[in-house]
């Protein structure tokens, strides 16, 4: 597929994490945790450049001394895309990729497939991954972010409850869905979003997009067989370090 756009991903990444304090700098099998989405976000060929986007000066120096590209910003941001938005201020570029700095198991065909549709379709303004719920166990977590869609694709809702209502997880065939947080904006896209005011639902369950929703944007869903693990508490990072080890692609960047 031709493409003469710029695209750039952006990896937030701050160390006041409510839930896990400080963990983009905890090691995973002797790196820290950032540097292994950076470096996997960089094997996307469809990229021009990656920035890891923080407010904190023990993250920018981290990836500095690792030879990755960091950016300073606000430290105001409640949300990431706030923090993508005042990105695209600073940096020229078409398509701006956020790419959540806590999941270390991401893979960079992800992001090929995330923008794919934006490069077919000027209509198509925002993306979000999207990937099939496989056990009650994570439809009922609420740091899984489940999402329903209408006929489209396109976002419905976003909740960390548990939605759809299901009588029964295994007899049930209703198909379930979570968001994977790889989100591609058109630059005047996420700009628009720093400029609208946060909405109710958004903070009530503290999602990004669903103040695009609420205020009236679409938002183009597309599934992926791919899965990621975010590491949200002490004992993910543990788990996560477990299934890492037998990556395929950790050999790629770690000698």
């Amino acid at each position: 597929m031709q493409n003469n756009q710029k695209i750039i991903a952006v990896i937030p990444a701050r160390m006041g994490s409510s839930r896990f304090p400080g963990k983009p700098l905890k090691k995973i099998l002797g790196i820290p945790m950032i540097e292994h989405v950076r470096r996997r976000v960089e094997m996307s060929k469809i990229l021009d450049e990656v920035f890891v986007a923080t407010c904190d000066q023990e993250i920018y120096d981290t990836v500095n001394s690792f030879n990755g590209n960091a950016i300073m910003t606000s430290n105001v941001h409640e949300r990431a895309s706030d923090r993508v938005a005042e990105v695209a201020t600073k940096i020229n570029a078409d398509i701006f990729v956020l790419v959540q700095g806590d999941e270390p198991m991401i893979y960079p065909e992800m992001i090929n497939l995330a923008v794919e549709p934006m490069l077919k379709d000027s209509t198509i303004t925002c993306v979000n991954l999207t990937k099939q719920i496989t056990t009650e166990e994570e439809w009922k977590n609420p740091n899984t972010i489940k999402v329903v869609t209408d006929k489209s694709k396109n976002a419905l809702y976003f909740s960390r409850q548990s939605i759809p209502t299901i009588k029964n997880f295994e007899q049930d065939n209703m198909k379930l869905f979570k968001q994977v947080c790889i989100i591609p904006f058109r630059k005047n896209t996420i700009l628009k979003y720093a400029e609208l005011d946060p909405t109710p639902l958004e903070i009530s369950e503290s999602i990004d997009m669903m103040r695009f929703l609420e205020h009236g944007y679409k938002v183009r869903m597309i599934e992926t067989e791919f899965d990621t693990f975010s590491v949200d508490t002490p004992t993910d990072l543990v788990k996560i370090e477990k299934l890492i080890k037998t990556d395929h692609l950790i050999k790629e960047y770690i000698s």
